[in-house]
């Protein structure tokens, strides 16, 4: 599944090519599990408004789209990519890849292709309004369920797992906590901090704790800047890889040597998911 350095990656680059464009058609696939919203409230959200920025918020894709050439929102279309989603930017007599749920035609003839073969990643749209609040979302928009791990301050980070009992890196999983870190920034942030991910968060000191914050944030913008990490389907806006994955020291890397010490990587299952690391550099 994509995680932060990837989906910022790919909201980047579409936000590049798109941003200012207005909408003027949409495609919606037969397939009705990528579209969590009805399909002609998508419709009337896209056609015809401009998109006037492309961010991410956690794991999803936020379009903020406008009416005419304005930059004010009045609604906002969200893309989760799921487990193999991608958004690609793409000149309309490209090849139109097999699995593709959704196209936006912009104004210079370019198309946005949200491409999904396990239908796993959801489509859906928020219009703006002082009274249109629900959960994970504000008056203001889509903000996510948990705290944005780039700009969390360090007495933030230590008061959000200091207390908590369960295994540090479940935690790190956990999106009502964190959101946008998964399975491979969750190993490679607690290797450079040092820490086994099957410790417990409460028994983790301030120190450890303030290390991890550095750690992960460290990971997770080298990601961004190495377009982030290609190990299953992802790839960018231009549908490119990431290198990332040439940088891993523990993820996926199972018996080989660790970069530090050259002991065999460990893998074991944690709360269902594989977890890597270095039993002599982490503690």
């Amino acid at each position: 599944m994509p995680e932060l350095p990837e989906v910022e990656t790919i909201a980047q680059g579409v936000n590049a090519r798109a941003r200012g464009r207005r909408i003027v058609s949409v495609f919606f696939g037969s397939k009705p599990e990528p579209l969590k919203s009805p399909r002609n409230e998508m419709l009337r959200a896209l056609k015809h408004h401009s998109i006037a920025q492309v961010r991410r918020v956690g794991k999803h894709i936020v379009f903020d789209l406008a009416r005419g050439a304005g930059t004010t929102p009045v609604a906002q279309w969200l893309v989760h990519l799921g487990m193999t989603g991608r958004l690609l930017v793409a000149q309309p007599e490209a090849p139109i890849p097999a699995h593709t749920h959704a196209i936006l035609r912009l104004d210079d003839r370019r198309e946005i292709r949200f491409v999904d073969a396990r239908r796993f990643g959801r489509l859906s749209v928020l219009w703006l309004g002082e009274d249109g609040t629900s959960e994970g979302f504000t008056g203001t928009g889509f903000v996510g369920t948990g705290r944005e791990p780039l700009t969390i301050s360090a007495e933030e980070f230590v008061a959000l797992f200091h207390r908590r009992k369960a295994p540090i890196k479940s935690l790190l999983l956990n999106q009502s906590l964190l959101h946008g870190v998964g399975n491979i920034y969750a190993d490679e942030s607690l290797f450079h901090a040092g820490i086994r991910p099957k410790r417990q968060a409460a028994r983790l000191t301030r120190a450890e704790l303030l290390r991890l914050r550095k750690a992960l944030q460290t990971v997770l913008r080298k990601a961004i800047a190495s377009g982030g990490s290609s190990v299953s389907d992802y790839v960018d806006a231009d549908g490119v890889q990431g290198f990332f994955q040439l940088e891993h020291c523990v993820y996926l890397r199972t018996g080989e040597p660790c970069r530090v010490c050259q002991m065999p990587i460990q893998r074991i299952v944690l709360a269902g998911r594989g977890t890597h690391y270095c039993s002599r550099c982490q503690s």
